[in-house]
C-alpha cells in the first residue's frame, strides 16, 4: 500500500510541477495570454505543498521524486506534445524508477 500511496503521490506533484512549467512556457515561447501565468503560479504552489506531504526526509524525497519527475515529463512529451519516446528514453525511464525505489524503500538502520 505504501508503494501505490507514494507513487500516486509523486506522480501528482510532478503534474503539478509540469502544468506549473509548461504554461509560462505557452505565454512566453508560444505567445499565449499572460493570464495563463496565474494557474501557472498556482499549480507550482500546489506542487510545492504536495512536497511537504512525503513522510520521508526531505532529501531523499527529492532525490527520489526526480525519478518519477523524469517518467511523467516523457509521458507529457507523448500525450500533450505529440513525440512519442524512443527506447533509450524507456530504459533511463526504468533506470530512474529502480534508483527511486532503491533510494524510496531500501532498509535502514
Amino acid at each position: 500500500m505504501q508503494l501505490a500511496t507514494t507513487a500516486a503521490l509523486f506522480t501528482i506533484t510532478a503534474i503539478a510541477e509540469i502544468v506549473g512549467c509548461y504554461l509560462p512556457y505557452l505565454c512566453l515561447r508560444q505567445g499565449k495570454s499572460p493570464w495563463l501565468l496565474v494557474p501557472a503560479a498556482i499549480s507550482l504552489a500546489v506542487f510545492a505543498y504536495l512536497l511537504t506531504l512525503h513522510p520521508t526526509a526531505t532529501g531523499r524525497v527529492y532525490a527520489a521524486y526526480g525519478g518519477v519527475y523524469i517518467s511523467v515529463a516523457l509521458l507529457w512529451l507523448w500525450l500533450v506534445d505529440g513525440i512519442r519516446p524512443s527506447t533509450a528514453d524507456y530504459v533511463g525511464v526504468s533506470l530512474c524508477l529502480s534508483g527511486m525505489a532503491l533510494i524510496m524503500f531500501a532498509p535502514r538502520q
